[in-house]
């Protein structure tokens, strides 16, 4: 899990190994992840971007950015919060994923919106 606050906004995430979109003998092992968005400042703010570095166990790391999450920019005011799902996929039973969501306030000024790494790791992989 992880749990991270940049001016305000609260990034929240739980991953979990989805074997049923995995390929494990074909070296292929899927993640699902849980994101919740809070907005716990004083001022709303819209998710512009994303950047993702996705590190698998060999430490290849491959890097994602793009517009929104899930199609979306959500816009937050303060006490909202968004969620959505998504997965990634690596070619290692375990690994990590970090990254930042751009934020745009309402007077232009951005900030990025840090998300620590999290464990991306199949059920006994490390045993």
């Amino acid at each position: 899990m992880s749990n991270t606050i940049t001016e305000g906004i609260r990034v929240q995430v739980k991953a979990t190994f989805w074997p049923e979109r995995s390929n494990v003998e074909g070296g292929q092992w899927a993640f699902s992840y849980a994101i919740t968005i809070s907005n716990e400042g004083s001022a709303p703010a819209t998710l512009r971007t994303r950047h993702w570095l996705i590190t698998d166990a060999t430490g290849s790391v491959e890097e994602v950015r793009g517009p929104g999450v899930v199609g979306k920019q959500p816009r937050l005011e303060p006490g909202e919060r968004f969620e959505y799902q998504s997965w990634a996929m690596l070619k290692t039973p375990f690994g990590s994923m970090r990254g930042s969501y751009q934020m745009e306030r309402e007077d232009k000024t951005v900030f990025d919106a840090r998300i620590s790494e999290f464990a991306l790791t199949q059920p006994n992989a490390l045993n």
